[in-house]
């Protein structure tokens, strides 16, 4: 159980992790407080959540026994400094931002017990898949506290190495994006062909859904369940020679590798926008 969280950022990430936090009874919503500047925002997770909010953050983090960093990379050097002083030397920080090193945030915050993690936008759903990774000044106990938010929003994986981290970030972090474009652009296949949008749509997402989990639960190498449902001469046959023929298989692998590119370059202070 976490006593006191602050989670620094409001957005989406910070939102799906807080609320994941609450359903799973890792920490309860008045022992949560959030700095977030926009007061639209601050008045959305007070009513929706029923969590502390405030515009300033280092009155958040003050006795915070964990901290989840949920702020824009490109941020970092100016949320991060004022934090110093009122950051207990014993609380856990998590960063789940894309790109900066566990270096470059300990040296930020002269703090040196930290967990850097890559959730996604699912854990709003509790179906997050988050990679993480510790720092040795981290202890057992705090190790256990990330394990159980990270449980909270999903399937957990930690790894030994935080270059990992840039990876998972192309893959899981980045893939739901790359999901749903696939969704819309099978939709719109399936309207083009005749079907009414509300008809393909809930098709489309029942059989994707429907996939992952045949391919979650079974052994066999994706090729040989792909090959189930592919007959000689079949209209699935027809279909898959169309995507490889257009070069669909390339340009995913393609998507994964910028995504893992852009995340390596997120690490410096200095990088651009998302």
């Amino acid at each position: 159980m976490i006593r006191k969280l602050a989670v620094v950022g409001g957005g989406a990430m910070g939102e799906a992790l807080l609320a994941a936090a609450i359903a799973q009874d890792v920490c309860p919503s008045d022992a949560i407080s959030v700095g977030e500047p926009v007061a639209s925002r601050r008045a959305h997770l007070a009513e929706t959540h029923g969590v502390g909010v405030d515009s300033d953050n280092a009155k958040v983090v003050s006795g915070a026994d964990v901290v989840i960093l949920a702020v824009k990379p490109q941020q970092i050097q100016e949320a991060l400094p004022p934090l110093r002083e009122v950051l207990s030397p014993d609380a856990l920080v998590i960063s789940i931002m894309a790109g900066p090193q566990l270096g470059t945030i300990g040296a930020l915050l002269n703090h040196g017990r930290l967990v850097r993690a890559m959730p996604s936008i699912l854990a709003t759903i509790g179906e997050a898949a988050t990679v993480w990774t510790a720092s040795a000044e981290t202890t057992a106990e705090q190790r256990a506290q990330a394990q159980a938010l990270f449980q909270a929003a999903g399937l957990e994986l930690a790894v030994p190495d935080e270059h990992y981290l840039d990876m998972a970030t192309a893959v899981n972090g980045s893939g739901p994006g790359f999901v749903f474009l696939l969704l819309e652009a099978l939709i719109d296949g399936a309207v083009r062909v005749g079907l009414p949008r509300d008809t393909a749509a809930a098709l489309i997402i029942q059989t994707v859904k429907g996939s992952a989990l045949m391919a979650q639960n079974q052994e066999e190498h994706l090729a040989a369940l792909r090959n189930l449902v592919t007959s000689p001469g079949g209209t699935t046959a027809a279909g898959l020679q169309a995507l490889e023929a257009g070069g669909v298989r390339a340009t995913l692998q393609d998507a994964v590798m910028a995504a893992y590119r852009r995340s390596q370059e997120l690490a410096a202070p200095d990088s651009g926008q998302h």
